[in-house]
């Protein structure tokens, strides 16, 4: 609720607090501590955040866990946590920049999955500017459906270049850079959670919704309802 406001006014600052959640120190009073191990960098976080509840800045919990069924139990829990996963690593760490392997591992929650069918389309950005790459998806309500995604990543640049060809031979209208196609192509996408939503036509909105596949296997009147959305959310289980 806070993303893309220029202000914030009290009202929302009290509904809607924003903590900083600190997991690591890089340095502390002058002394460059990447070098150092996960375990010491961590100890010397902790003298430093105060344990004050309320505070604008906390340490991120620490996830206990003697073996890989204990860890994996601590993980299904994560979306309880509002988080996507655990990160594991290794006490013994320095604290490298890029995706080095070996010392630090994301291991996240798997992902929701929905049905849809493509419905509109408009040309990505860089080397994607001249091939439609942006994906707009719909479920059904009823007899109609209803957008409730956006997407461009998860393809390969094939499906991406097939698509395209699809995009220009089936168009039914344009809407400035944006055309409306035959709704024909059915896609299983990935999504974080689920929220309601006043600026999306469906009335919900997908955190992170990505393509996973493309369901060549699948006709459009095989995609997903609204209905089956809309249920999750009131059941709670992908209201994250």
């Amino acid at each position: 609720r806070r993303l893309g406001r220029k202000t914030v006014g009290p009202k929302l600052l009290k509904e809607v607090p924003v903590v900083f959640l600190a997991y690591d120190l890089l340095e502390a009073e002058g002394v460059d501590l990447r070098e150092s191990p996960t375990a010491e960098r961590r100890r010397a976080l902790e003298l430093l955040v105060p344990a004050k509840p309320g505070a604008p800045i906390a340490l991120s919990p620490l996830v206990d866990g003697d073996t890989w069924t204990a860890l994996a139990e601590q993980r299904a829990r994560s979306r309880e946590a509002n988080v996507e996963g655990l990160m594991l690593k290794r006490a013994d760490a320095p604290y490298t920049a890029g995706r080095k392997r070996g010392l630090w591992w994301k291991w996240k929650v798997d992902p929701f999955s929905v049905d849809a069918v493509l419905i509109n389309a408009q040309k990505g950005h860089g080397r994607r500017s001249n091939l439609f790459s942006d994906y707009t998806f719909a479920v059904w309500r009823g007899n109609d459906l209803v957008p409730i995604a956006k997407a461009y990543s998860g393809l390969t640049d094939k499906e991406i270049a097939e698509v395209d060809k699809f995009v220009r031979k089936h168009t039914l209208e344009r809407f400035g850079p944006v055309r409306a196609v035959e709704p024909e192509l059915v896609f299983e996408l990935h999504f974080e959670g689920l929220q309601p939503s006043k600026r999306h036509k469906a009335g919900l909105a997908l955190r992170f919704p990505r393509m996973h596949r493309w369901r060549r296997d699948k006709l459009p009147k095989d995609a997903d309802s609204l209905e089956l959305l809309e249920r999750w959310l009131v059941e709670g289980e992908v209201a994250r």
